[in-house]
């Protein structure tokens, strides 16, 4: 249950609705009082569920006056809005960090404890952000932001009182990037509630690739697979890399774009098994997959080891070459067999990333810090 600790909440930035933005909706549902703070924010980036409206900076009247175009150009600028947040009178600050978030150990003599979905990867891994420069003076730009970030997240940790990694991928690289061996693992909420099994609804002759199309979740590698497998494939969603699937896609992968939660949910339901090509820091989509009683192929790295049960809740593809992974992930497809799973099983397995599951053990964690 909410105490009377007098708590605040700190995040990355309020700018578009996705998994972090659902991790600071749960800790100001436990924390009801607690003022959410971030250094710049726009309606469509604001979670329905905070208890109150967001506490922006300064920041925020040069990211209105560029037209909230992108936050990029303000990013140089985050690490100051962080040490300056008027963070009085509270017992504790949760912080939410992506990249420059950790700086609010600048800002108050209070405990901070930062919840980490990932240290800055873009600015650890030199081939994550290959190609995101735009041009060479982009590169040049990304690779100092880069510099200055991987300064500020070291720097931070020493000062933390607290580190929880959304995964235990996650509290690796905290340990290999910051120093820091003592992460807790606490993954994050998974709307299942909203995603149940449905009994009556039948299985189909698909796969599922599910969430958004960018470079790093590897849909190349779902769709380069499935059409050498022979299966069909249904894609929902939309992003950047469109373009580049559809010319890898083979005659039997469907390409629906962005759906309703209500087609979502048919989708996870009725299909053999969804599939997670990329690397997740966690990775929610597998969750609310389970969540529906439905099993998941996934590259056997990062998030999906804490989040996916080989044999149990779905499959591991082994890492490797970019073929070898294609080859793998056609294999498992050509051999898939639903009748080795069991829905309920599955079901009760994600169950155990719920809402009110992350609630609890975040404030168990918080209470122990102070």
């Amino acid at each position: 249950m909410p105490n009377d600790r007098r708590i605040a909440v700190v995040h990355e930035r309020l700018t578009e609705i996705a998994g972090s933005e659902h991790v600071v909706e749960q800790l100001s549902i436990q924390w009801p009082q607690a003022q959410v703070h971030a250094p710049i924010a726009r309606p469509e980036g604001i979670p329905a569920g905070l208890s109150s409206p967001p506490h922006t900076t300064w920041l925020n009247r040069i990211y209105d006056g560029i037209g909230q175009r992108s936050y990029a150009p303000v990013l140089p600028l985050m690490p100051l809005a962080f040490r300056r947040l008027p963070l009085r009178d509270v017992d504790a600050v949760v912080v939410s960090h992506h990249a420059f978030a950790t700086q609010t150990v600048h800002a108050t003599d209070a405990p901070v404890i930062a919840y980490v979905h990932s240290p800055a990867r873009w600015a650890w891994d030199k081939e994550l952000r290959a190609g995101e420069g735009g041009g060479k003076a982009g590169a040049a730009i990304l690779t100092g932001l880069s510099a200055v970030a991987r300064r500020c997240e070291i720097g931070a940790a020493p000062r933390l009182r607290t580190v929880v990694a959304n995964s235990s991928a996650v509290a690796e690289r905290i340990a290999n990037w910051w120093g820091r061996d003592d992460a807790l693992v606490v993954h994050p909420p998974v709307d299942t509630e909203g995603f149940t099994p449905d009994p009556s609804v039948e299985r189909e002759d698909f796969f599922l690739l599910a969430g958004r199309l960018v470079p790093y979740k590897r849909p190349d590698i779902a769709i380069r697979a499935a059409a050498k497998a022979g299966v069909r494939l249904v894609v929902a969603g939309d992003g950047r890399a469109m373009d580049q699937c559809r010319a890898l896609a083979g005659p039997d992968t469907e390409f629906l774009g962005r759906v309703s939660h209500e087609t979502l949910l048919h989708l996870h339901r009725s299909c053999r098994a969804l599939l997670m090509p990329g690397i997740e820091d966690f990775g929610i989509v597998p969750v609310e997959s389970m969540a529906t009683g439905t099993p998941v192929i996934a590259l056997g790295e990062g998030g999906a080891l804490d989040s996916v049960l080989d044999g149990r809740t779905g499959i591991h593809v082994a890492p490797g070459s970019d073929e070898k992974i294609v080859d793998g992930f056609a294999e498992a497809m050509r051999s898939f067999d639903p009748s080795t799973f069991d829905r309920a099983d599955i079901r009760s397995w994600a169950e155990g990333f719920s809402r009110a599951e992350f609630r609890r053990k975040m404030q168990e964690v918080v209470d122990a810090a102070l």
